[in-house]
């Protein structure tokens, strides 16, 4: 992972690319696609920069996650909201279009599984529990309360989840079925967390899972379930989510962090390095305000210095581990380096 001084590499960038590229790039609007989940912190900033700089359109769209880096790796965006990191066959899809990138952490995520706040069986899940409903064998067997636990109601159990272009998606199936994408199909699939949101919310026999900024903007018309991950050694039961035990690392295994991945090329266009720059200086407040989870301080100071000294490709990719420590994660490259 190469780390230059931001002038040098722009320069380098501007020889690259050719002036008369950067001029028709200036001229066009910067475009955002990717993560449902990045989407609404994304629009703050966007929001928020387009209100003080005239002149400037920021294209914005949900498709999610998977198929937000599909159009990133094909040079198709600027930037790329991601509820996970780029996975190896993405980067090789991008290095084969020449698209080099910088990979930001903004926020961390924490998974909620949601029922309706009716029902009144379903208080926590272990990890077990879950990966007996979800995983691909489950599909059309798994159709009952009752068959998840012993006791609780023999009526149907009404799935909803995110579609297999999602990122929550990928990183669900990692976290509690073991393999990312590894899901029964019997249920009903949205890329619209809001879709997602009002299915469970009339169902009181329904159950699905979305990231905690979305449950916490619809708390007062969904149930959170507590997760326990089965490690008996720490001793303390299932946890709730909440912003306070994902930042505390206890929320396990469904915490993780989320990303913008932007387009090094695309820098040469001084609009867009001003709002990467603002989008990261303001990151807090912008997370805060849609419901989502700030990382801490320093960690955003260490993902400032990422993009200041313009650190191309990804320090995630790789780390088997769901839920990966941000500051872990750069400080260990940093040493590397």
């Amino acid at each position: 992972m190469a780390f230059f001084p931001r002038a040098f590499v722009l320069t380098a960038l501007s020889f690259s690319v050719g002036c008369s590229q950067t001029t028709a790039l200036s001229e066009t609007p910067i475009t955002i696609d990717g993560s449902s989940t990045v989407f609404p912190i994304t629009k703050a900033a966007a929001a928020d920069f387009v209100k003080g700089t005239r002149g400037v359109r920021i294209d914005q769209a949900f498709s999610g996650t998977t198929a937000g880096f599909a159009k990133f790796c094909e040079g198709a965006l600027d930037i790329q909201n991601a509820s996970r990191p780029i996975r190896p066959d993405e980067d090789k899809a991008c290095a084969a279009h020449g698209v080099t990138y910088l990979e930001l952490p903004i926020a961390y995520d924490g998974i909620t599984v949601i029922v309706h706040p009716s029902n009144n069986w379903v208080t926590s899940l272990t990890l077990d529990e879950l990966k007996r409903l979800w995983q691909p064998s489950a599909e059309k067997k798994v159709v009952r309360w009752s068959a998840v636990r012993p006791g609780w109601p023999d009526t149907e159990i009404h799935l909803v989840g995110p579609g297999t272009a999602s990122g929550t998606f990928d990183f669900f199936t990692h976290a509690v079925v073991g393999r990312s994408g590894a899901s029964r199909t019997d249920y009903k699939a949205t890329e619209d967390d809001l879709v997602l949101t009002d299915a469970v919310s009339s169902d009181e026999l329904a159950l699905g899972y979305v990231g905690y900024d979305h449950f916490e903007k619809h708390r007062a018309r969904l149930k959170g379930v507590a997760i326990d991950d089965g490690d008996d050694s720490v001793g303390i039961g299932p946890i709730e989510p909440s912003a306070l035990n994902v930042r505390r690392g206890v929320y396990r295994p469904l915490s993780r962090p989320l990303f913008i991945y932007v387009r090094a090329e695309s820098l040469l266009r001084p609009e867009l390095d001003k709002f990467v720059t603002r989008y990261l200086r303001q990151a807090d407040a912008y997370v805060t305000g849609a419901g989502a989870i700030p990382l801490r301080g320093q960690e955003y100071e260490l993902v400032s210095r990422r993009f200041m000294s313009l650190a191309k490709g990804s320090a995630f990719m790789n780390i088997e581990q769901p839920g990966a420590n941000i500051q872990n994660v750069l400080e260990a490259q940093s040493a590397s380096r």
